[in-house]
């Protein structure tokens, strides 16, 4: 099997070659898979692909036209994947449900406690000689309330994790997680949990039931001063609607690990650009924002879980066994 490989990065390279103990020939692209660039798959027999490539219709035409045969995504999301079309080109989609559910989580409460007790500023007052506790102020995590929405995998061990620093955990699903429920974590409908938490969480996938999920109404709905963390996707909040909440200081922190336009910023170098996309400059601008660019995931575990998992995929699709992680419509 031949695996274009677009989206590519240092570590991606590094972790695909290790466990690539099929003998799959893989070529690496570091553009994103788009019209302009799906050309660059002919000849191959699959595509691997990542969270900001574009499989439209249009790009699934292309690739069926130059003899690839399924995409392989390396990551649990799937939203900018066109699945009707896939079915309908007969390309089967795979991708990697689960690959580190703690370093998401982690990741999430790393934001927590950062925008919390304020590390950051911290750390670069102390480089200066500054020694000054002022404005460092935070809240103690014990006793406080944390909303959860989503508590499939992910959610579920954040939910765990927050629990056991002594906090009340109210989750929102369309299922309950009985394994939470014996723990003492509560359900509620999203209109009963947003005013009573302290701290909100996201952690389900994108779907058009959750597009804009946080918006001017339920942002309405939370606790003056409330935090809200974002580390699932980014188009579950409408940031325009979080910008104003910020100004009007309804909303008191934001932590967000995904963007809804990261497309055009995440994973590159833009230090030396002019960024153009005036709402995430507005969001950096405030003192209690804290945005981080799709790392949560990027850990030793999840690189490793995310490689072997797509490599094996691919063997499954290549050697007509069932198709263990296929996405259907």
């Amino acid at each position: 099997m031949k695996i274009a490989v677009f989206s590519t990065k240092a570590y991606d390279k590094d972790y695909l070659e290790r466990y690539n103990t099929f003998g799959f020939k893989l070529t690496f692209y570091k553009v994103r898979l788009t019209e302009e660039t799906a050309h660059f798959a002919k000849g191959h027999d699959a595509v691997c692909v990542f969270v900001n490539d574009q499989i439209t219709a249009e790009v699934l035409e292309i690739l069926k036209e130059d003899g690839v045969q399924m995409i392989a995504l390396r990551c649990a999301g799937f939203n900018n994947v066109d699945l009707e079309k896939a079915m309908e080109l007969k390309m089967p989609v795979l991708r990697v449900p689960a690959y580190s559910p703690h370093a998401v989580a982690e990741h999430a409460l790393a934001l927590i406690l950062t925008l919390n007790r304020k590390t950051h500023k911290a750390y670069n007052r102390v480089r200066d000689m500054n020694f000054s506790l002022e404005r460092l102020e935070g809240f103690d995590l014990y006793n406080k309330t944390v909303g959860v929405i989503g508590t499939g995998i992910i959610g579920s061990v954040f939910a765990k994790v927050v629990k056991s620093f002594g906090c009340r955990v109210i989750a929102f699903d369309v299922k309950e997680n009985e394994e939470l429920t014996a723990m003492g974590v509560e359900y509620a409908s999203l209109e009963d949990l947003l005013p009573q938490c302290d701290i909100v969480s996201l952690h389900c996938p994108l779907l058009p039931s959750t597009y804009h999920l946080i918006n001017k109404e339920t942002l309405k709905l939370m606790k003056p001063g409330s935090m809200l963390i974002n580390t699932s996707r980014g188009a579950l909040v409408n940031t325009k609607h979080v910008i104003k909440a910020l100004k009007s200081r309804h909303l008191g922190y934001l932590g967000m690990d995904v963007y809804e336009m990261e497309d055009k910023l995440f994973f590159r170098n833009l230090s030396e650009k002019i960024i153009e996309d005036d709402q995430i400059a507005r969001l950096l601008a405030f003192p209690n924002v804290l945005i981080t660019a799709h790392q949560a995931f990027f850990t030793d575990e999840a690189l490793t879980q995310i490689s072997k998992t797509t490599l094996n995929n691919v063997n499954e699709f290549a050697n007509h066994l069932p198709l263990t992680n296929q996405v259907t419509f």
